[in-house]
């Protein structure tokens, strides 16, 4: 199968990342944001506020060439993902905020995303760039994101047991799939993907460090509990690298191999930041809470 054809495979790839992040929610997840508004608040206000802004300044800082700082900004605009509710039950998170911390987010990032991802292009690569997130390809991203989350909430209504016997096999689909789109940009690029990830690299390891521990103590300054601040710091730092590497590499898109290398890298380094950070964070859990979260009716993998 030829590198161009897997490309048009990604925004399938996508919809069945999304439709198994359907299978995990329902609509009480999206009620639950009620339970927990102080950490709902730092948490939400920290993605789309905080962490644009942070990005931004690294960019500037390091001084990116147009189309990886477009890339970089792409990446802080993509909400977490549902390997942060993996990591979030590995290390003593508040998997229940984590779950609804990802159906809010991903609803709220499709306004967001566009916006940031249109600014980003006006400023780095100029207002009359080709490039960019006009409305039909805003109804795309839509139609990418919301139409198999939907999908999924209805199976986990109508057929509930069969989406839980469902959840684990597609988390570790999702894992397969990134790991696939990140070997096909990695071949798009051939020889210049060392150029490239060396110019990334320290952006992107900043990003994901930075993030995670905004996450982290920004709901500790406001006196959030332990594991749902760690919950928080996996929602932050964790992004839909999958996401954001089909809406940079698609050619409906943005159709640009240079913008997805942000995502690229980041998915593949966080896997090790984050395991690293949530062994760290873990310690602070006492036992006992880790132990009623394990045993709670709502801990879902």
């Amino acid at each position: 199968m030829s590198n161009d054809t897997v490309v048009l495979l990604f925004p399938i790839a996508v919809a069945i990342i999304m439709l198994g992040l359907g299978l995990t929610l329902t609509m009480e997840d999206f009620r639950r944001v009620l339970r927990y508004p102080r950490a709902m608040v730092v948490c939400l206000v920290s993605q789309m506020l905080v962490l644009p802004a942070l990005c931004l300044g690294l960019v500037f800082v390091l001084g990116l060439r147009p189309e990886l700082a477009v890339g970089m900004m792409l990446l802080a605009a993509s909400p977490g993902g549902s390997t942060a509710s993996l990591y979030s039950h590995l290390f003593k998170g508040d998997l229940a905020l984590n779950i609804s911390l990802t159906a809010v987010n991903s609803v709220l990032a499709l306004f967001t995303l566009p916006v940031i991802v249109n600014l980003s292009v006006a400023g780095f690569m100029g207002s009359d760039s080709s490039i960019g997130l006009q409305f039909d390809k805003v109804i795309q991203v839509f139609a990418l994101v919301l139409i198999p989350i939907s999908i999924g909430m209805a199976v986990r209504r109508r057929f509930t047991s069969l989406a839980i016997r469902l959840e684990r096999a597609v988390k570790v689909l999702s894992v397969l799939v990134l790991l696939m789109m990140i070997a096909s940009v990695i071949a798009g690029l051939g020889e210049e993907v060392f150029d490239v990830l060396g110019e990334i690299i320290l952006a992107v390891v900043l990003f994901n460090l930075l993030s995670m521990t905004i996450g982290y103590f920004g709901p500790r300054l406001f006196r959030v509990g332990e594991r749902e601040s760690i919950a928080s710091a996996f929602e932050i730092g964790l992004h839909n690298a999958s996401l954001s590497i089909t809406i940079a590499m698609t050619p409906t898109l943005l159709g640009n191999t240079e913008m997805a290398m942000p995502s690229v890298t980041y998915g593949f380094v966080m896997f090790f930041t984050a395991a690293v950070f949530g062994f760290i964070v873990a310690r602070r859990v006492p036992a006992a809470s880790a132990t009623a979260e394990r045993a709670a009716p709502s801990s879902r993998v």
